[in-house]
């Protein structure tokens, strides 16, 4: 299939979501720090007719209803080989638990690339899918996160992440 976007109603706003032959390519919150580059959408497509989009939209519903934890949808997201190594390891970070930059520059081997990480972080085209709202800041604090701070904790929240629990005690 060719490149298409469509948006998706959900309890966050409306998402729009890119997708191509290979998955999903993209999933943006309204006001998107980074969104897709103009000409990059593709034609516009009807959701409920593209079986891709329509299974995207069904587990979605379910992720923000609390029945599921993770994605299965193919994905596809443009990126150099070090954002795609980024990306692989918010997508192994356990669904209700959260990490830091620095301790993802760790896991690449140097504590110094947790800028690039942040970085890399930042620049994920498929929120919610690779979970980047699990990533925070060092001292436990929401950073910033690409669809803005109040979604970046609604997500932590639904996922029942302690370190959202221990900030609302204060």
């Amino acid at each position: 299939m060719t490149r298409r976007h469509a948006t998706l109603p959900t309890a966050l706003g409306e998402l729009l979501v890119v997708a191509d032959a290979g998955g999903i390519a993209g999933l943006y919150f309204p006001a998107h720090w980074h969104p897709p580059a103009a000409g990059s959408l593709g034609a516009s497509a009807d959701a409920s007719a593209d079986p891709l989009l329509t299974e995207l939209a069904r587990q979605l519903d379910d992720y923000l209803a609390g029945h599921r934890r993770d994605f299965d949808v193919p994905m596809d997201p443009a990126g150099d080989e070090f954002e795609h190594r980024v990306w692989g390891m918010l997508r192994e970070i356990p669904f209700g638990e959260t990490t830091t930059y620095g301790e993802l520059a760790l896991r690449l081997g140097d504590r110094n690339l947790a800028r690039m990480v942040g970085r890399a972080v930042g620049h994920n085209p498929i929120s919610i899918l690779v979970p980047c709202h699990r990533v925070v800041g060092a001292d436990g604090s929401l950073t910033g996160y690409a669809g803005g701070l109040e979604r970046k904790r609604t997500l932590l929240e639904l996922e029942g992440a302690e370190v959202v629990a221990q900030r609302r005690l204060f």
